[in-house]
């Protein structure tokens, strides 16, 4: 059984976990939540660039930890579940925003050529580590008195608005996820967990080759306002600033 935690100033803070948040919406989105108050958990595979975005967080006045978090490894959620209830006892938001677009080059994801290693490779992070981390989270979002999940998404998933090129392993997984959002949203739906998918538009980021119109701030604010959705909010829902974005 853990100790006791003693209780601080610090407890009175709502804890917000975003996965991916060293870079782009990440961390656009950490921001976001620290600009509103939250103690925000960075998580991030890579150590240098996890600790460098904490820093910068801090440096802009939001309350940041660093949590290594491999969203692939069973091992890594593992740990890093034990290492927020460690720091924080519980926690209030996860936004489920690590994701990868895949290899692009050879028609790698053409549908009709498509390179089922790296459709796997894709779904792994997007679709399975949303899976890994939520479970992980759970316990934890369970103590909170208002607890929140947000998975990042994209239109580009959406079977009615075909945005975006042809990327058949990222948008499938994009679909995926919408339709796991709305299972978890029925599995949960008689709790206080609210659970919704967001997506950010059109962001310059690595992904997009920085060549988009929309800033990572801009793409974060959907995320933001799904995080702090009062208990009679929308559940299982797709949203963008705009409102609801067609399944």
């Amino acid at each position: 059984m853990r100790a006791p935690r003693n209780i601080s100033p610090m407890d009175e803070k709502k804890i917000a976990l975003v996965t991916g948040a060293n870079k782009g919406i990440g961390y656009a989105v950490a921001h976001g939540l620290g600009a509103e108050g939250f103690r925000v958990a960075v998580g991030a595979r890579d150590d240098e660039r996890r600790d460098a975005a904490v820093q910068k967080l801090r440096a802009d006045g939001v309350d940041a930890f660093g949590v290594a978090l491999d969203v692939t490894s069973d091992e890594s959620v593992a740990t890093a579940a034990q290492e927020i209830e460690a720091e924080a006892g519980r926690l209030d938001v996860l936004v489920n925003n690590a994701g990868i677009s895949g290899r692009l080059d050879g028609g790698a994801q053409d549908p009709t050529t498509l390179d089922l290693a790296v459709l796997r490779t894709v779904l792994d992070t997007n679709v399975l580590g949303v899976v890994r981390v939520t479970n992980a989270m759970l316990p934890l979002l369970e103590r909170a008195g208002a607890p929140r999940i947000v998975n990042m998404s994209s239109d580009m998933g959406s079977l009615e608005l075909h945005t975006g090129p042809l990327l058949a392993a990222y948008a499938s997984s994009k679909t995926m996820l919408n339709a796991l959002t709305v299972q978890y949203a029925r599995r949960l739906a008689d709790t206080a967990v609210i659970v919704n998918s967001a997506c950010p538009g059109h962001v310059a980021t690595d992904f997009t080759g920085h060549q988009a119109p929309r800033t990572p701030a801009q793409g974060a604010t959907i995320a933001v306002r799904l995080a702090r959705l009062p208990d009679d909010g929308p559940r299982g829902g797709f949203f963008n600033e705009a409102g609801p974005v067609p399944w």
